[in-house]
């Protein structure tokens, strides 16, 4: 009988509820709004010929390297930034080698790396979700091979200072240090180009946050020349599709829409903050698009409320250390009027006793 590796055998699973998601979209983290108008006239034109041939990825890869002001050679265009992950994965594990990992975080991470067959090493988050640099750098050992964050992480909305990253890329040199921008546009702190100084790190992007793209899936890995040229040998040449090739200069293109939308978000955010702060309920300030609340055993009766209402938010009771826990996506001024109104009827009749406010 024809049996998978161990290493497949034993994969963590990550199931998604996608099933069912109608009315306001708020447990994703996607674009709320969708994308820019231009990349829908470019759709529009995209012809018979267009999807009949592989696609062609390097002219976009030119495109979007001169809009993040690199070169081309640095810049590898992904199947989001799940490709990515995969693909620094499979360039640098071996089995038994280590990767480390601030819990929680996206589940991502250690799926790809497990697959490898490598040692999965978790560092619990310092006291209310901080980055515990000192604890990763006490774990950098000799068979230490990835180190994966994501800056702001997911689920949680907290970033960890450059600096930290930059003294941890620099006390494992060598491990291919991964950190993943995908909340970049929310926060504006950047890891871009320090691999001039530090060649053993990558950042992520992806186009599925504040542009409005995740159906295409496209994303963006970014490092040093020799490090990418590594990569792109494990990496298949036909992996983003010819539309999602053909809109993401259109995407690119229209700055004044997604920085319109992101600002939005970022209002949105602080008066959610606010709100619950107002309320006594307790949350983690976020520096994403998202916040993450603690509802205790309320948790699941908010979550149905907002279902009733046509508001759909994400549990994340099962990540480490979130037990009641719920994360809630930031969208337009007008979804986030909405949004608050609910919160304030659901609150009121599922009641929450006041607890630790974190400002």
């Amino acid at each position: 009988m024809l049996k998978p590796r161990r290493a497949a055998q034993n994969l963590p699973t990550y199931h998604p509820p996608l099933g069912g998601r109608h009315g306001l979209r708020l447990d994703f983290n996607e674009n709320t709004v969708g994308c820019s108008p231009r990349v829908l006239e470019r759709i529009r034109r995209i012809g018979v010929e267009d999807l009949a041939r592989y696609p062609e990825r390097e002219p976009v890869e030119h495109v979007a390297a001169n809009h993040l002001g690199i070169r081309p050679q640095e810049l590898l265009l992904t199947n989001g930034v799940d490709e990515a992950i995969h693909l620094v994965c499979q360039t640098y594990l071996e089995a038994d080698d280590e990767v480390l990992f601030v819990v929680p975080t996206f589940a991502m991470y250690e799926i790809f790396a497990s697959a490898t067959g490598a040692r999965i090493i978790k560092i619990p988050a310092g006291k209310d979700f901080t980055f515990p640099t000192e604890a990763v750098l006490r774990h950098i050992a000799a068979h230490t091979r990835l180190i994966a964050i994501a800056n702001p992480n997911n689920p949680t909305g907290a970033a960890a200072p450059l600096e930290d990253l930059l003294l941890i890329a620099r006390s494992a040199p060598n491990a291919a240090i991964l950190i993943d921008e995908a909340y970049y546009e929310f926060h504006s702190e950047t890891l871009l180009r320090r691999w001039a100084d530090q060649p053993n790190l990558f950042v992520a992007r992806t186009f599925s946050k504040a542009y409005g793209l995740a159906g295409l899936r496209a994303g963006l890995l970014m490092a040093c020349e020799d490090s990418m040229s590594a990569v792109r040998r494990v990496a298949s040449p036909y992996s983003v599709n010819s539309v999602a090739l053909a809109c993401l200069p259109e995407a690119l293109g229209d700055r004044s829409y997604v920085a319109a939308y992101v600002q939005e978000v970022c209002e949105g955010r602080d008066r959610l903050q606010a709100e619950l702060k107002s309320l006594g309920i307790r949350f983690w300030p976020s520096r994403a698009n998202f916040v993450l609340l603690h509802l205790g055993a309320a948790n699941g009766a908010f979550i149905q409320g907002m279902r009733e209402r046509g508001i759909l938010v994400r549990d994340r009771s099962r990540d480490p250390d979130c037990e009641g826990c719920v994360r809630i996506t930031l969208g337009s001024t007008e979804q986030t009027d909405q949004l608050l109104k609910a919160l304030r009827e659901i609150l009121s009749q599922v009641g929450t006793s006041r607890q630790e406010v974190h400002p």
